[in-house]
């Protein structure tokens, strides 16, 4: 009998699929290919983009280049090979478990090859996140009229060329050149001739850049890392990558709280944060980070109440109540995300009574923030009598003039919408890397695969329970379309002059917030995805990832 039970157990496997007993280790034919497929195809693009570095060297003379690019392809290689063990391999692991490995891993490539302070507005939350360091330091973190003071041998990065002094700061003659904000090889061998140690140089200057009028606690991680490395003596490089360092840890570990609290859909909230842009971003000073981190655990938070928990406790409402009393003065529009609180049953807090003070509770922390943050930057828009946008030195809109032409509203919404919406979501992505440089882009074949993945992870799964309903999904659907109109006022306001034919300003990196959510609305009874498993979607993503990354490099050694 026990002869003839372990034949039908063995008989009972099926073919082409090994176990590793004791270990929850599954590897299926499927799975290995696509490692391999994966692995080899970064492997064999890489090296195809060798030949630009060398094309770059040959051009300027730089071997170094070589030896960097060649350390990245082994970093990439191990990367990826990690990445697919982790999630094809060790099937018993949770994606909690995996998601800071692929996040730190690609993040830190993303981190080295788009080097500071190239990603958009990251010299202005640059200098906020060391006006902080300072504070944190229990030092003097700025003069009278706003400017940052910084040490003296930190000045060459907002002023590499050394031309800028105050006087022309004041009269606005020369324009300073910003470390990264043009990224092209110069920017690495400024890298490599400098270094990540001081140089020594004693002193403390005010700084050309003014900071950015918001909540300090938007960059908290930045600022810790920027004061470490200046009590470890770094010198400005030091800083400016341990400070992005900080940001990106930052995010991943609440990226992993995210995926760890949501009842469902984890696999779509970790694409949505394996996307280049979204990982680029996460390696920078970008307060953008903090946008998107606390938008998604405020949302997994809300699903977890809505879908799963039994009832819900002060300490839930307390944590949203903090997130958005962070996240709302940040960007103000994202103060709408709240509304997600409504999937929340009634019966779960325990009747009418406390539901209404719950719901005090939350919108109040993010009013009280906002008055406390933004109520300048309220007043200045909404009292003004004159529109001006500084950028184009022209005539913009006043608040009382759209609240009163609610057409012209709607007409530029459209006119952007159907003008630039194709360019709005493939920024999303990772269209235009760097500071928003159109050069520096994510290939259109590698957003299209990126956009497959996430509509794939996004479907119902034969078996899966459909949670959110169709009032649900309505509601989420509104919101989105209430917080994208809302951007996109607020860019007709502070951005647009009055001779523009679509809103400036606006761009397809603020739908990342509203990213997760929206797709797992998409999930429903009528289209079930029967192929593909989860895992190998993933790991696809971080293929192409890994790929866009060593693109990214070599296109740089090319910009001579």
């Amino acid at each position: 009998m026990a002869g003839k039970k372990a034949g039908r157990k063995q008989e009972s496997g099926r073919p082409g699929i090994r176990h590793d007993a004791g270990s929850g280790r599954m590897l299926s034919g499927h799975s290995r290919c696509v490692w391999l497929i994966g692995s080899f195809s970064v492997l064999a693009l890489g090296l195809w983009h060798m030949t630009d570095v060398r094309a770059g060297v040959l051009e300027t003379g730089d071997r170094f280049l070589y030896g960097w690019y060649g350390g990245l392809m082994v970093f990439a290689v191990l990367v990826l090979a990690a990445v697919g063990y982790l999630f094809l391999v060790r099937r018993d692991y949770g994606l909690a478990r995996i998601f800071p490995a692929a996040a730190m891993g690609i993040g830190l490539m993303y981190m080295v090859v788009l080097p500071p302070l190239s990603a958009p507005d990251e010299v202005s939350h640059y200098i906020s996140a060391y006006q902080l360091s300072s504070r944190l330091m229990g030092r003097t973190a700025r003069a009278e009229d706003e400017r940052v003071f910084i040490r003296a041998q930190d000045v060459f990065i907002e002023d590499l060329t050394g031309v800028m002094d105050y006087e022309t700061v004041e009269n606005g003659g020369k324009t300073a050149v910003v470390l990264g904000q043009k990224l092209e090889e110069g920017t690495y061998r400024t890298i490599k001739e400098r270094g990540l140690g001081g140089t020594g140089e004693e002193g403390t200057v005010m700084s050309y850049q003014m900071p950015v009028r918001t909540t300090p606690m938007a960059y908290v991680p930045q600022a810790m890392g920027i004061a470490l490395a200046r009590m470890l003596g770094l010198g400005g490089l030091g800083l400016l990558f341990l400070g992005r360092l900080f940001n990106l840890m930052f995010f991943t570990a609440m990226g992993c709280l995210t995926i760890r609290r949501m009842p469902f859909g984890k696999e779509v909230a970790a694409g949505a944060a394996l996307l280049p842009m979204t990982l680029h971003l996460a390696a920078s000073f970008s307060y953008d980070v903090m946008i998107i981190a606390l938008s998604g655990y405020f949302s997994a938070v809300c699903l977890d109440l809505a879908y799963k928990a039994e009832r819900v406790e002060v300490r839930d409402v307390a944590v949203l109540a903090l997130v958005m009393a962070v996240m709302g003065p940040c960007k103000m529009v994202y103060g709408v995300i709240a509304g997600f609180c409504l999937l929340i049953p009634v019966r779960k807090f325990g009747g009418w009574g406390k539901w209404s003070l719950s719901a005090a509770s939350v919108l109040g922390a993010f009013a009280a923030a906002m008055a406390v943050v933004n109520h300048r930057t309220v007043s200045l828009y909404t009292q003004a009598d004159q529109g001006y946008v500084a950028w184009a030195g022209e005539t913009g809109y006043t608040f009382g003039q759209l609240l009163h032409s609610p057409l012209l509203v709607l007409k530029m919404c459209y006119n952007t919408l159907a003008w630039q919406g194709e360019q709005l979501y493939s920024g999303m992505i990772g269209g235009a890397l760097g500071n928003m440089d159109a050069v520096l882009n994510t290939p259109y074949a590698v957003i299209l695969g990126l956009t497959a993945i996430l509509v794939m992870l996004a479907l119902r799964k034969p078996g899966e329970s459909i949670f959110i309903q169709w009032k649900g999904r309505l509601w989420i659907w509104f919101l989105c379309l209430v917080c994208l109109g809302a951007l996109m006022f607020s860019m007709l306001l502070a951005w647009t002059p009055v001779s523009s034919n679509v809103i400036n300003g606006v761009q397809g990196r603020y739908l990342l917030p509203l990213l997760p959510m929206f797709l797992l609305s998409l999930k429903n009874d009528k289209v079930v995805r029967t192929d593909w498993d989860d895992r190998g979607l993933l790991f696809a993503m971080a293929a192409m990832d890994i790929y866009v990354v060593l693109r990214l490099f070599s296109l740089v050694c090319l910009r001579v």
